[in-house]
């Protein structure tokens, strides 16, 4: 039977303490006890159902935790404060000092300058491959690789990976395969594909409003215990937990998820074909033309489409940064980083999202400065939209009004 998650979040019901259709939020930064013995056990871990401060866990923290694993199909999961704070985390709860990780070479900033930049301190080393080359992965494994990591999509070129494929090589090394799913929640589950540890930035299309930041470990009960422990637990004792009040917002959000994803998913499609139509370099994962389009859509629960992310490339950042400075004025959305809003949002990855990989790095892994990587809205009109989209290409030339354009001999 096919694996269905949006019908594993509607089966979720809790009731508030007052019978309310929300559950009650637990505004409490610590908790009292009855006797000292029960608060003695929930130190050491041995009191289920009790509460000792909310840095360890929350009422609220879990609710939102436990819908997040249903959604993913894992045993349980933990919330954090961002999508770093459960990066971070888990790459260092997996990983100790000489061992290696093998890192996909097109993801977030944060991840990279992490990975690159903060975790060799620790010495702990990682390998940047493409991901999408399994003979590559396989390759990079030495004695000390612990993980291998990766964007289901990635940010911010789109590279679909092949979930599947990593999981056999993981499983043939004794690897754990860490998938921050950010980009494709609902439209890939990848524990179903076999991953050990599935991530996401709850602040994107999760929560979908650009208010909160958060975000989520979804994994078995064992690595959250693990990420939970007092004395050793790298989420314990980083601290980055998720405020109470924030993880209710969230949560109320998670319901309309699967209805959201499928506008911006419908959105994404209709402006790619037409932006490919008009000759200009589209990636898209719901195109054809996108070398992983087969993958993506092999891989993908039905109904959900292949995401609200797409990009084009412009040829410079001047043309680029003219045409988000008058789609912004035209009210086609915002100049602005992040994703998942229900205004879309565009940037210039190579200055922005991704400025922490280096120009050289950036020039190898094809992220050109003309990139523009759009987070498309739930807009009710796309075709006008579109056509307001067009018009801004058309003053500046980066498309004529003959709908015959200069990118379409290249």
């Amino acid at each position: 039977m096919a694996f269905k998650p949006a019908n594993n979040i509607q089966d979720l019901q809790y009731f508030g303490e007052f019978g309310g259709v929300n559950p009650s939020i637990s505004d409490a930064s610590t908790y009292t006890f009855l006797s000292a013995k029960t608060m003695f056990d929930t130190f050491e871990g041995n009191a289920d159902g009790c509460y000792l401060y909310s840095r360890h866990s929350s009422p609220s923290n879990l609710y939102l935790g436990e819908a997040l694993a249903a959604m993913e199909g894992t045993e349980t999961a933990n919330v954090s404060a961002s999508g770093m704070g459960a990066i971070t985390p888990v790459l260092l709860q997996l990983c100790g000092t000489g061992d290696h990780i093998i890192s996909s070479r097109t993801i977030y900033g944060g991840t990279y300058a992490f990975l690159k930049n903060f975790i060799p301190r620790f010495n702990i080393d990682t390998s940047f491959v493409d991901i999408t080359n399994l003979d590559m992965v396989e390759h990079a494994i030495t004695k000390n690789t612990k993980v291998l990591y990766c964007e289901s999509v990635s940010n911010p070129l789109l590279e679909v990976a092949d979930i599947k494929g990593l999981a056999d090589i993981a499983k043939r090394h004794n690897l754990k395969l860490v998938v921050d799913n950010t980009f494709s929640p609902l439209s890939i589950s990848p524990v179903i594909l076999g991953a050990d540890v599935v991530i996401h930035s709850l602040t994107k299309f999760i929560n979908g409003s650009s208010d909160t930041v958060g975000g989520v470990i979804c994994g078995t009960q064992e690595l959250i215990n693990d990420l939970r422990n007092v004395n050793d637990g790298a989420s314990m004792l980083l601290g980055a937990t998720m405020d109470s009040l924030r993880a209710a917002s969230v949560l109320k959000n998670l319901r309309t998820l699967h209805i959201r994803m499928q506008q911006h998913s419908y959105n994404a499609m209709y402006l790619a074909k037409k932006f490919e139509a008009d000759g200009l370099k589209t990636v898209y994962p719901g195109l054809e033309s996108h070398p992983s389009h087969k993958l993506f859509k092999s891989m993908m629960n039905e109904k959900y489409g292949y995401g609200g992310m797409l990009t084009i490339d412009v040829e410079s950042l001047d043309k680029a940064n003219e045409l988000m400075e008058m789609m912004q004025g035209e009210n086609l959305g915002y100049l602005a980083v992040s994703l998942g809003f229900y205004k879309t949002l565009f940037s210039a990855p190579g200055s922005s999202t991704s400025s922490e990989i280096p120009e050289e790095e950036q020039k190898e892994m094809g992220l050109s400065d003309g990139l523009i990587r759009f987070s498309i809205g739930l807009d009710a009109d796309i075709e006008r939209t579109y056509q307001m989209m067009r018009s801004c290409m058309e003053t500046l030339n980066i498309l004529d009004s003959k709908r015959d354009n200069k990118f379409s001999k290249i």
